[in-house]
């Protein structure tokens, strides 16, 4: 039997929390932040597809932090969403000529005050999309923590045509988050190339549909939290 998702969820971060690799701030609700974050992150930085990218979008998470910090340090220029996307400029532009320290500037708070605020239509166009995970599988399939803002972040930003199908998409995670079992997946969900562990690299099969944009009878509630949906929706029209 298929477990639904919030089942898969929690199973992943008690095991997380009960086998000591969930790191602070803890595991339950959230992405995990995980033992072995930076060794994850220097397996995916030496993947080509990292190493000709010039211009990532890279969630907020603790996990990820060191690929953020990574990237600023290669001269990568990184995009991080505002949480739950509640202004128009709702990415921040985190640019390494500008942000100062790379360690700061990867960072939550750093990146608030190192960052310039951006509306989606003024950023460049993407090159490679770091995502966080709650659990992956090697086929692709990606769970988040719930809140659907991964996916609609991917949305956007594909709607205005900063990325396409064939731009990859990684992720990090420990490798108690690689699951056998099914994952339920959705038209809107986002699917990973690439998932680095502490200790491999797995390059995913391509099995599922990218979702090619906005998938605006799914959005519920979001289309009027989020003004940059509530702007594009009069733009298109009824």
């Amino acid at each position: 039997m298929v477990r639904l998702k919030n089942e898969i969820r929690e199973s992943v971060w008690r095991r997380l929390t009960e086998e000591k690799t969930a790191r602070f701030p803890g595991a339950r609700g959230r992405i995990p932040n995980f033992a072995g974050a930076a060794q994850a992150a220097e397996r995916l930085s030496g993947l080509e597809v990292w190493q000709r990218a010039r211009v990532i979008k890279c969630n907020p998470d603790s996990p990820q932090q060191p690929l953020r910090k990574r990237a600023l340090e290669e001269g990568k220029v990184v995009y991080m969403a505002v949480p739950r996307l509640t202004s128009p400029r709702c990415f921040l532009e985190l640019d390494p000529a500008t942000v100062g320290s790379p360690y700061h500037a990867s960072t939550i708070k750093g990146a608030f005050k190192a960052g310039r605020p951006v509306h989606p239509r003024e950023m460049r166009p993407i090159d490679l999309v770091v995502c966080g995970a709650v659990a992956v599988r090697r086929d692709g399939a990606r769970l988040g923590k719930g809140g659907g803002y991964s996916d609609l972040e991917y949305a956007l930003v594909t709607a205005l045509g900063l990325l396409d199908p064939s731009t990859p998409v990684t992720t990090t995670v420990h490798s108690r988050q690689v699951l056998d079992e099914p994952v339920p997946m959705t038209r809107h969900d986002i699917v990973v190339d690439y998932v680095a562990t502490p200790e491999e690299l797995i390059v995913c099969e391509p099995v599922y549909d990218r979702p090619r944009g906005i998938y605006w009878d799914d959005l519920g509630d979001k289309l009027k939290d989020v003004p940059v949906l509530q702007e594009m929706a009069e733009a298109r029209g009824p």
